[in-house]
């Protein structure tokens, strides 16, 4: 059946409970860019997310015999919200199935919504099964969060408020991907009044099923996904947005997970609100575009569609935000296990600006060094690795590997047989660049140091933990250097945690 989604946009019913969000411009991203950068701000929805749009206009044209017996739906969180509101603000009732992996905040905010949850399966194709059988069941009506023509012009509002705010040339709209819908309806509406503007698609590497699907011709189904962008966690998209997608979208950008909490980072900084990782595709999207392309002075724009984080994630993030932007660089640096050698490695960093040091003493002739350093960009991190080599240290760049990135780098220590006369202390001192070798160059070199641990976490004081070997007719020296150093340290040598594992 042939759908008009001109008219259906124009004619659709969501400002009953969803607003018109700003389209603002991103001046620090924008600036880093060389480019106009301008943020759809559909995080700032009651909902945190784009999602009310086509929940309230697909349940809005239902007939008052359907609403009477109530809707339901399988959905990550975001698009359940918007049904619950949706059903609240019609009086009718709303059944949600949500994987069990959905993060607590969209379930808390589904609850709180008067939406009813049921948690089922680990991904949305599980929960979409299960609320399937459950519509059977119950003779409710199933509100699907993107394979619907209402649902698609229900989010093809934003397309229509976009060219209405910003009536200037536009180079190209990026758009996260999940099923299909948010992307169908912009497209369908901006190219039958702007062809000319690119609509650029946004995926996670490893959750691409439009991107397979649009090479292979036909729909593709995931056999897994990766859940860290759980917004757009779907291994088949629609067949009615595969179809628009098909004769709407220029391209499909693919991004990984740095990238993603890069982009959380940069829109955080540009506008203080933290975007969940399904809302910061288009953002990781348009960077990874303006950086193949190089492109300049063109104006861009990016969807943030939702800002459903968990708290609780936000550590990993800032965490792999860096290495995203590549500001960090990771290497596993080999020095001889002697004194004065850790002196040598901190001539070679000279003036950078060190994010991790870790180091446990293991071998008699080698020391391993673990160690983050703050980059400029990926040729920078080149530079450090030939610095080294120059100086006879054996280094492996280890930035791009995901095994350190995500376990090895919290791993490195343990106990070690070479560690005697070893005093485990911590410090404090004011962070700036610099301090960290300043704080090494202040130690007396007839003391070996069998442990350092250091993360810069982006705080004004840096905290290290140091085990040193130092003789007992030198604890009086000790105590001088301790007294002269002047930063703040605690003697953690009987700390039964450090007893238990590195003593």
């Amino acid at each position: 059946m042939y759908c008009d989604y001109l008219v259906q946009i124009l004619t659709a019913r969501v400002y009953d409970v969803a607003q018109e969000t700003p389209l603002e411009l991103a001046p620090n991203l924008s600036a880093r860019l060389n480019n106009q950068l301008l943020l759809k701000r559909e995080d700032m929805q009651s909902v945190f997310s784009f999602k009310l749009r086509g929940a309230y206009n697909k349940m809005a044209h239902l007939s008052p015999a359907m609403l009477a017996k109530g809707a339901i739906a399988a959905s990550a969180g975001n698009h359940a919200q918007g049904v619950a509101l949706a059903a609240k603000k019609l009086g009718t009732r709303a059944i949600i199935v949500m994987p069990v992996t959905t993060p607590q905040v969209k379930i808390d905010a589904v609850k709180a919504r008067g939406g009813e949850v049921v948690l089922y399966g680990d991904t949305y194709d599980d929960a979409y099964a299960h609320a399937r059988q459950l519509e059977a069941e119950k003779g409710m009506t199933f509100i699907h969060p993107f394979d619907d023509p209402h649902v698609i012009a229900g989010q093809g509002t934003i397309g229509m408020e976009i060219l209405r705010q910003y009536q200037q040339p536009i180079h190209a709209i990026f758009v996260a991907i999940g099923g299909g819908g948010l992307i169908s309806g912009i497209a369908a509406y901006i190219k039958r009044l702007r062809p000319e503007i690119k609509i650029i698609g946004v995926e996670p590497v490893d959750a691409d099923a439009m991107k397979q699907s649009l090479q292979a011709g036909h729909r593709v189904r995931l056999t897994q996904v990766g859940l860290f962008a759980d917004g757009v966690a779907v291994r088949e998209v629609g067949e009615e947005t595969f179809r628009l997608c098909q004769q709407y979208v220029d391209e499909i950008i693919l991004v990984d997970t740095d990238d993603t909490c890069a982009a959380i980072k940069d829109v955080f900084e540009d506008t203080r609100s933290i975007l969940e990782p399904a809302g910061a595709l288009a953002i990781a999207g348009a960077k990874a575009y303006v950086e193949r392309e190089q492109i300049q002075g063109q104006t861009l724009v990016a969807v943030a569609c939702g800002a459903n984080m968990n708290f609780d994630r936000l550590r990993f993030v800032a965490e792999r935000a860096e290495l995203g932007e590549r500001r960090e660089a990771i290497f596993a640096v080999t020095i001889p296990e002697a004194p004065g050698s850790l002196r040598k490695f901190c001539d070679c960093m000279g003036k950078r600006n060190l994010t991790e040091f870790n180091y446990r003493i293991a071998d008699e002739r080698e020391a391993h060094i673990f160690v983050g350093v703050q980059i400029v960009n990926r040729a920078d991190a080149a530079k450090i690795v030939a610095s080294f080599e120059a100086n006879g240290l054996k280094t492996l760049d280890l930035t791009d590997d995901e095994l350190t990135k995500l376990h090895l780098r919290h791993m490195v220590g343990g106990r070690s047989p070479l560690a005697g006369n070893e005093l485990l202390y911590r410090f404090e001192f004011p962070e700036r660049p610099g301090a960290l070798m300043k704080f090494v160059a202040s130690m007396s070199p007839n003391w070996n140091i069998s442990l350092f641990h250091y993360r810069n976490n982006g705080a004004d004081y840096g905290r290290i933990v140091v085990g040193m070997q130092v003789p007992p007719h030198e604890i009086a020296a000790w105590q001088i250097f301790l007294d002269t150093l002047g930063y703040r340290y605690w003697d953690e040598s009987q700390n039964p945690a450090y007893k238990l594992f590195l003593g």
